[in-house]
């Protein structure tokens, strides 16, 4: 490849006035010797050494972007529309800003935080950090961290988050359907913990604020994995005539187990109502049309990344960011009669 010291010695000209003109300072450059420099450039398709400019400059310019897939949930994290999605919103971001991102995925925090110790990035992005994780991630990567969707106080000493009033987007949904005569109303998850735990507590208090008590086996517990999925479902379909209604705690799970009651002749939401959380294709685009909680998420991507990059200009920012949510009323929750 052509150096600008080349470049220089066939155009005639100091290589700092080459490299000026290649850098974007032309300020002390004629618009002629601009010209002639750029020309020379197209002509001889010239690309500029990034890694030897950043070194110069002290960065990088790439962004880290480490998600932790649970091994019992995910065998391809970027199957998850919710995730494909976020992803778009932050490559997107980061691209604008004229930065490159890496990638790296793994359902172990310990392997995430050797790999992203040995990674020469400005910053870091995590999705999918539970407990104390994010944590023990800051703890050995030393740069600027923004974690997405991570639940935890004593986190926020240590990085920022960036993600919903998850509680409050629940407790909206559940109180919704309550107010439409549903009264034993259940939760599907696979899990307790950070995102969903959320989810749960605000169906939960949803229940408690209108006179509701929670019984211990209005839980049901998907297991998503392929091999599970099927027996899974069979299971919550032969306990879904026990309820009202079924709050999901995503989507995902919502068209999933649409799919299972449509094929076990259990007519939604003439038997039973259904709401996911999210507003994903899926709840946009499946039939009946899925009554869900709306959160925009490309948005999250995308300023959990402005967030980072404000960060390593050593700008400040709040250390939680809660973004709105709303409720996106469709076609599978119905209106109970009450009974004269």
């Amino acid at each position: 490849m052509i150096t600008i010291k080349e470049i220089a010695k066939q155009l005639n000209m100091s290589t700092t006035t080459v490299s000026n003109v290649i850098h974007g300072k032309t300020g002390e450059v004629s618009p002629a010797t601009i010209k002639i420099v750029e020309d020379y450039l197209k002509k001889v398709d010239y690309v500029p050494n990034i890694n030897a400019r950043n070194l110069a400059q002290n960065e990088s310019k790439i962004i880290g972007v480490a998600l932790k897939a649970r091994a019992d949930k995910y065998e391809n994290l970027l199957m998850d529309p919710f995730v494909s999605e976020l992803i778009g919103g932050i490559e997107e971001s980061i691209r604008n800003a004229g930065y490159f991102m890496m990638l790296y995925i793994s359902s172990d925090t310990t392997e995430i935080m050797r790999h992203v110790s040995t990674w020469n990035v400005d910053g870091l992005l995590l999705f999918g950090m539970i407990d104390n994780d994010g944590i023990r991630v800051s703890e050995r990567y030393k740069k600027p961290i923004v974690c997405i969707d991570t639940y935890s106080i004593e986190g926020l000493k240590h990085f920022i988050n960036v993600g919903l009033n998850d509680r409050q987007g629940c407790f909206d949904m559940v109180n919704y359907m309550i107010k439409l005569g549903h009264k034993k109303i259940a939760f599907l998850s696979d899990n307790m913990n950070g995102v969903d735990y959320e989810r749960f507590s605000g169906y939960k208090y949803a229940l408690e604020g209108n006179g509701i008590h929670y019984e211990e086996d209005w839980f049901l517990k998907i297991r998503p994995r392929s091999d599970e999925i099927e027996e899974s479902l069979e299971e919550i379909c032969k306990r879904a005539p026990e309820f009202d209604a079924i709050m999901c705690v995503s989507d995902l799970y919502a068209v999933q187990l649409l799919s299972a009651l449509e094929d076990r002749g259990i007519r939604v939401p003439d038997d039973i109502s259904v709401a996911g959380f999210d507003d994903t294709l899926f709840a946009q685009f499946h039939r009946p049309a899925i009554t869900t909680v709306h959160q925009d998420v490309k948005l999250k991507g995308i300023t959990a990344t402005e967030t980072l990059l404000k960060r390593i200009r050593g700008e400040k920012t709040p250390n939680q960011i809660q973004l709105p949510t709303k409720l996106i009323i469709r076609d599978t929750v119905k209106k109970i009669e009450p009974v004269e």
